[in-house]
């Protein structure tokens, strides 16, 4: 199924600020990622804005708030909402991060990791079956970076995802950064998650560049990306079934030359080990 998915090549998150710069340098933008509950319950403005980013690139919409890891179950108006998006824009793909966002009717306001036991693998894979059931696209799920690990783990982090994504088919969109910056905050090493990981299933990457507070690497998508996590990428692009890389950057943004580099670098790599042209 994924090697079916069409190779979009390198793209950015989609922020407002940049909107300009991304038009004006447009043939360094192949993609677009954009975040969906921006467009869920749209304004006319945003409506606008939709159309003409569609006019204009691919879209990957990214959701943030689906709570796929939630226990209670997804909500159904929020996925509704985000089903229209979908037929709206008809992506070659969405994603979703593998955590939850919600318990007990809350939302707590942040990506909370799983633990990771059968118990949530069998959480996870049934709300998938609903989010299927509305959703008409194929779904990759994500690794998101966390300070706590939640206790009672039954398998590996790499193991915990293998599974998921083996029991519903899904693809993965694999953060390099977010493998990395848990790799260091946690003391474990990425060899060993990769040798765990099905690679195979993976179609997009994300990377970003993060600081260090009080000697813990924060995931804040506000710098420039490190080199250990440009070597980490090649390894992963050398063997992924990679369709899209997309950098993300929300805060401290650069001029957008910078940016572009970057871009122009994770391209270089999909080039080097023929994931495009």
């Amino acid at each position: 199924m994924f090697s079916e998915l069409p190779s979009l090549g390198v793209g950015i998150g989609f922020r407002e600020p940049l909107r300009s710069e991304i038009f004006l340098q447009r043939n360094r933008v192949d993609f677009l990622e954009i975040i969906a509950e921006c467009y869920l319950d749209v304004t006319d403005r945003k409506e606008r804005e939709l159309d003409l980013l569609a006019a204009h690139f691919p879209l990957i919409p990214h959701g943030i708030n689906l709570s796929i890891g939630s226990a209670q179950g997804v909500d159904s108006d929020y996925l509704g909402k985000f089903a229209a998006l979908i037929r709206r824009i008809n992506p070659p793909w969405w994603s979703e991060h593998l955590c939850f966002t919600q318990a007990g009717g809350i939302d707590i306001g942040h990506l909370s990791p799983l633990p990771y036991t059968r118990e949530a693998v069998n959480v996870v894979c049934r709300n998938i079956d609903r989010v299927r059931r509305a959703i008409d696209c194929p779904l990759l799920l994500e690794n998101i970076a966390y300070l706590v690990t939640v206790p009672g783990a039954e398998m590996s982090e790499a193991q915990f995802i293998a599974e998921i994504a083996e029991r519903s088919d899904c693809g993965l969109l694999l953060d390099v950064t977010n493998l990395y910056t848990n790799g260091v905050n946690h003391n474990y090493g990425v060899e060993g998650f990769l040798s765990e990981f099905p690679l195979e299933r993976v179609v997009q990457l994300h990377f970003a560049g993060g600081y260090w507070q009080d000697g813990v690497l924060i995931d804040s998508h506000s710098h420039a990306t490190f080199p250990e996590v440009w070597q980490l990428m090649e390894k992963v692009v050398a063997q992924a079934c990679l369709k899209g890389i997309v950098l993300e950057r929300d805060e401290n943004l650069p001029p957008f030359e910078e940016l572009a580099t970057e871009l122009e670098r994770a391209r270089a790599l999909g080039r080097q080990y023929q994931k495009w042209d």
